[in-house]
């Protein structure tokens, strides 16, 4: 069975059915008993995810290299910096493709829940590496970065939609869900205070 090393060299370098079979073993090679240096590599695989893929030509070749990060996106290592990639995430809403989009929704998702830990089980105590200061300080931006996003992709006939379960596939849907995800995790009177910051200075 080959590396985490070896099939994200595939998914970059081999044919498009080679980087597909690749990335699909991805999940395999993770959930298996065998170890082939397995988990030394993938904090270096996911670190350097942006500057992988900015080097990608092809959309498939794409796809199949987001999906691959985000089976192995939740162990990343970088705690004490959750939004880290974020940048990339926010790059990769914006995609064309709804499978790619989908991957970086689900990357994001995963923050949310150590994000938000300190807003839901406000009286618990837990071994975590964020204060509760910077989680909110890293929500308020997440929640400016996305409405930010939200009125660059903005269309008219989007009112046309009452739920957002009914947009049409876009980019601009996804960033709602992941808002709706947000919403979920913080609860409406947290997001009602970020609502209120918007328009504030940070």
């Amino acid at each position: 069975m080959k590396t985490f090393i070896e099939l994200f060299n595939i998914i970059l370098t081999g044919n498009k059915d080679d980087s597909r079979t690749a990335a699909r073993e991805v999940r395999k090679l993770l959930y298996s008993s065998y170890d082939g240096g397995k988990y030394d590599d993938i904090k270096t695989i996911i670190e350097n995810a942006p500057k992988e893929y900015g080097n990608i030509r092809e959309d498939w070749r794409e796809e199949n290299f987001v999906r691959a990060v985000s089976v192995l996106y939740f162990l990343h290592g970088r705690e004490s910096q959750p939004d880290f990639l974020f940048p990339w995430l926010f790059h990769l809403f914006q995609h064309q493709n709804g499978n790619v989009r989908h991957a970086a929704a689900r990357m994001l998702e995963i923050e949310l829940g150590p994000l938000t830990v300190h807003i839901r089980c406000p009286n618990e105590k837990f071994d975590n590496q964020l204060t509760p200061e910077r989680a909110d300080f890293i929500l308020l931006n997440l929640f400016i970065d996305l409405n930010n996003l939200l009125v660059d992709l903005w269309k008219p006939a989007f009112k046309e939609y009452k739920y957002v379960s009914f947009l049409p596939t876009s980019p601009y849907k996804t960033i709602q869900m992941v808002l709706c995800e947000m919403e979920d995790d913080c609860g409406k009177a947290y997001m009602k205070q970020l609502k209120s910051r918007l328009s504030k200075p940070l």
